[in-house]
């Protein structure tokens, strides 16, 4: 089911970590941000999407982990974009022989056999020095920066004052570093000095996993996983680099 957060976007649900799929109305059709998780939410998602009357025109991928990365045949054969960061990670993975494996190892094993794979990953790079998703709706603005994973970008719905997050500021997830980073820890702090920097120009925050929050609600989440992330710095537990390596 399809949830409204401003006008022309809205957020599927998936049971996967309370994983979240946008959706924005263009003028011809919709972008669909981090589609997933099972193949029948997937469905679930494109039958929705038809009951709009529009048709899918564009997908985007925040980062490279295998469940933003999804994709199903109902959807059609649009682009689906991601930072140029984001799609050499993936044509990496993609090209090496025992890829399916290596996702396979990370997928959660309660919904592995309903993730479909026919699609995954096929993302076309942006040029490095592109700010906004190339299509025929609303301006989205791409945040790119180093935290969580490589390539990692958050979009910033312009006029409809939504934030995209991918998977940072999240209510039920802890701050996961990029373990494979040269510096996780000052990757994370820059990030969340980008954010600080758009949070004006935020009415709504969208989290990858996890529950819609206010500009308020932003600012909270900003501020605790600083925090947290300072912990890091001085001497608590690391982080977790996630994903599919």
């Amino acid at each position: 089911m399809l949830k409204q957060v401003a006008e022309g976007v809205l957020v599927h649900g998936s049971e996967f970590l309370q994983s979240n799929c946008v959706v924005v109305q263009g003028r011809e059709g919709v972008l669909l941000i981090d589609p997933g998780i099972t193949r029948t939410e997937l469905a679930g998602l494109a039958h929705d999407v038809r009951d709009l009357g529009q048709p899918v025109v564009a997908g985007f991928a925040t980062h490279p982990h295998w469940d933003h990365v999804l994709w199903h045949e109902a959807f059609g054969d649009a682009p689906r974009y991601g930072t140029a960061r984001c799609a050499a990670s993936l044509q990496a993975l993609l090209s090496t022989r025992d890829w399916q494996d290596r996702v396979a190892g990370v997928l959660p094993p309660e919904f592995a056999d309903e993730i479909p794979m026919e699609l995954f990953g096929l993302i076309t790079g942006l040029p490095g020095d592109a700010s906004h998703i190339p299509w025929d709706g609303p301006s989205i603005r791409i945040v790119e920066h180093r935290a969580h994973a490589r390539g990692h970008a958050a979009l910033l719905i312009e006029d409809r004052r939504v934030l995209v997050a991918g998977d940072m500021v999240s209510d039920v997830l802890t701050p996961f570093l990029d373990l494979n980073a040269e510096d996780p820890i000052a990757d994370y702090f820059a990030a969340l000095q980008l954010f600080d920097g758009v949070a004006d120009e935020v009415d709504a925050v969208i989290p990858g996993h996890g529950s819609v929050g206010g500009a308020g609600q932003l600012r909270e989440r900003i501020s605790r996983d600083r925090a947290f992330v300072e912990g890091l710095r001085t001497g608590g537990a690391p982080g977790s680099a996630g994903g599919t390596g």
